[in-house]
């Protein structure tokens, strides 16, 4: 198995009272554009965001911050079929998914701290989504953007490498718009079947090593499941302070 689920992973489907909720401070297609102030107070609440992640926002992601803004209440649930769900206390403790295969747009960062990796990650797959594509339009958004880690053989550390990840929406699936950045890869990712528990909140390494050990604990023993590859899921954008996530554990192809 190949990692990133075998090229590129998968993501959820949500109702669209969900996708409602996922930002509060959404702008209406047919909102006048924003005058200077508005775009510089935006910009400068991402950079306040960027900088708690130990990365400096460059001035040339304001014109995408802006469009993704705008665009925020266009967001496609990246497809999948439920397997299984699992309660506990009479809650949902996790959920067992199959995802399709399907491409994706794919990015390797090896920054020093995880936060780093996925900030400048996404902020590359962004431009890719405003316009720097073969296209030169807007793509649109999906939810969630995946991250996939990798973890030491003691499973106490993750590896410096993530490759973040955005599900191309159906209508690019069969001609996908080429990356002006080279860093950016379009992939063809085989089906994947994970096991997702949702958390909420900022994801750092403390917190993903955390929620990784609070799902063995409800799984339980199992031979079937990687133990050093995982998925981060995220569903929001990182200047919703409790922003919705998912820890998603890969079942081995057959």
């Amino acid at each position: 198995m190949q990692t990133f689920w075998s090229c590129c992973v998968k993501m959820a489907r949500i109702t669209l009272e969900e996708l409602n909720e996922l930002d509060d401070e959404v702008l209406d297609e047919e909102e006048e554009p924003m005058d200077g102030e508005e775009q510089n107070r935006l910009f400068s609440h991402w950079e306040t965001v960027a900088s708690t992640h130990q990365v400096t926002l460059p001035q040339e992601m304001a014109g995408p911050i802006v469009q993704m803004t705008h665009h925020n209440q266009m967001r496609e649930p990246v497809p999948y079929t439920m397997l299984s769900q699992h309660e506990k206390c009479e809650e949902i403790a996790y959920e067992e998914r199959l995802y399709p295969a399907g491409k994706w747009a794919c990015i390797t960062k090896g920054e020093p701290k995880y936060e780093q990796s996925i900030s400048m990650g996404f902020m590359k797959l962004i431009r890719y989504i405003c316009k720097e594509n073969s296209l030169g339009r807007h793509l649109g958004m999906t939810v969630p953007v995946v991250n996939e880690i990798h973890l030491n053989k003691e499973g106490t550390e993750l590896l410096q490498e993530v490759i973040t990840a955005y599900y191309l929406p159906g209508e690019f699936q069969l001609n996908p718009p080429l990356p002006v950045d080279p860093e950016i890869q379009i992939l063809e990712r085989a089906p994947l079947q994970a096991i997702t528990r949702a958390f909420y909140g900022t994801t750092t390494e403390e917190t993903i090593l955390r929620e990784i050990h609070l799902l063995w604990e409800l799984l339980g023993s199992t031979d079937n499941v990687l133990r050093d590859t995982y998925m981060v899921a995220a569903y929001e954008n990182p200047r919703v302070p409790d922003r919705r996530n998912e820890i998603w554990f890969i079942r081995r192809a057959d």
